[in-house]
């Protein structure tokens, strides 16, 4: 089980560095204004994204198989599960707002992607503190 905890955390650590960096991306992609600038920060978007997704899934497949194989149950464990389907669905928003990027659809500004891109931080901070100190 040390090896299939040990995969986890490597893919979950490799999944939030996505989820840190693609909002970032869109940062830029809303405030871009040259359309040389704008081609590049789409083909970087997509190209983490579609690199990130998998990752995603091996992170969820691996701490799945922790879940089944240890059996943790406990408050702590709901919330925390609750927080990493929240992360499913910020995901697959991500690759939503991407869509928009590339339709040229986007209506929101940079400062709205800033906040965004805090979201996944605090729920990092939150997973943590559950799976760590497990106060519920």
């Amino acid at each position: 089980m040390l090896w299939i905890k040990a995969f986890h955390i490597i893919f979950v650590t490799s999944w939030f560095a996505g989820l840190f960096y693609l909002p970032r991306i869109f940062v830029n992609l809303a405030m871009v204004t040259g359309e040389e600038e704008r081609t590049r920060l789409l083909l970087m978007s997509r190209k983490l994204y579609r690199f990130v997704t998998p990752i995603g899934a091996l992170a969820l497949v691996f701490g799945t198989w922790l879940w089944l194989g240890y059996g943790f149950s406990g408050v702590w464990m709901h919330i925390k599960l609750t927080l990493v389907l929240f992360l499913v669905g910020y995901h697959f928003y991500c690759g939503k707002l991407l869509k928009e990027f590339e339709q040229g659809s986007n209506i929101r500004s940079h400062v709205w992607f800033r906040f965004f891109n805090e979201v996944p931080v605090l729920i990092l901070i939150v997973v943590v503190i559950l799976v760590t100190v497990k106060p519920l």
